[in-house]
């Protein structure tokens, strides 16, 4: 699951983040990083979990260039981390961001302009993005926290960037917060746009991302599309008589489980199965009415693959 055969037939420039064995030591006994191997496709949401300690924040200073790596490859945007090349092309969200608080939020985005070089015409295009350009001069002290992270991000939003880092954009929002959050990340990552986002909020990462990296002890241990990560090895089976389906199941080579879970029987079974056992149940007199595989949740999915307990 660690990368998929489609992935080598992609163009090189519809990959706009690409690392092969990024490693990172710190000292001989702290390996912060262990031979990374990831590619982020341009145009899609691409959601970085783990737990902590798993690599991931210095993963992202290697990528924006404040962390030099200890071995390996990196590019972003075609470019060398860190380059005014690629710094250019790329904007940063990194939790809550600081700003002057007797200054409007406009008036911070001025000096954020001044000092990237950035034209000011392009300062209430990006508060018009994240829906703040009616209270851009209202001073930055008096925004919620919701506001502030919404600057943040069109403080990100600047220079137009093809990139855009977030780490943990919905740290200490309320659900209303977090919602509105998620909407514009969402609307954020569309065209040409890619965004690459580090939570550890696997519900909300499930509502925004397109595909998703687990990365454990500085290693890439998955990475795929929702769909292809949340399937597991299991079905959900809905049958009358449910005894004599369990009589049946127990007699199938390689099958296991049939336990009652709301409902339902879960089998411990490859979803490839599903046509042979649903031929073998019916053969037996077993009226089958469902038959389908068992759907994880993002949750599931990063507590199996990490071995965290929930």
């Amino acid at each position: 699951m660690n990368g998929d055969i489609n992935d080598m037939k992609q163009p090189m420039d519809n990959f706009i983040v690409e690392t092969k064995n990024l490693t990172k030591r710190y000292r001989p006994d702290i390996l912060a990083v262990n031979g990374l191997a990831m590619r982020i496709r341009r145009g899609e949401v691409y959601g970085f979990v783990g737990p902590n300690g798993a690599g991931k924040t210095t993963t992202l200073r290697m990528l924006l260039g404040l962390v030099r790596p200890s071995a390996g490859e990196c590019t972003v945007l075609g470019e060398k981390p860190g380059t005014p090349a690629a710094l250019a092309r790329m904007g940063t969200l990194v939790e809550t961001p600081a700003f002057y608080p007797y200054l409007s939020g406009r008036d911070n985005l001025r000096v954020l302009a001044r000092l990237s070089d950035t034209p000011y015409s392009r300062i209430d295009p990006a508060l018009e993005e994240v829906e703040l350009l009616k209270r851009a001069g209202h001073k930055f002290k008096s925004y919620s926290l919701g506001m502030k992270q919404r600057l943040g991000m069109a403080a990100a939003l600047l220079k137009d960037p093809e990139l855009l880092i977030l780490d943990e954009p919905t740290n200490g929002l309320d659900p209303a917060g977090m919602a509105e959050m998620r909407r514009l990340i969402r609307s954020l990552g569309r065209g040409e746009r890619t965004v690459m986002l580090s939570s550890h909020l696997m519900g909300e990462l499930e509502q925004i991302c397109d595909r998703v990296g687990v990365v454990k002890n500085g290693s890439l241990i998955a990475e795929g599309s929702l769909d292809d990560l949340r399937h597991g090895a299991q079905l959900r089976l809905k049958a009358e008589p449910e005894a004599r389906a369990r009589e049946v199941l127990e007699k199938i080579e390689g099958v296991a489980g049939a336990e009652p879970v709301n409902g339902y029987l879960v089998i411990d079974a490859s979803p490839a199965r599903a046509a042979e056992i649903n031929r073998i149940l019916v053969e037996a007199g077993v009226a089958v009415s469902e038959l389908g595989p068992v759907k994880l949740s993002l949750e599931n999915v990063f507590l199996n693959l990490t071995g965290e307990e929930a």
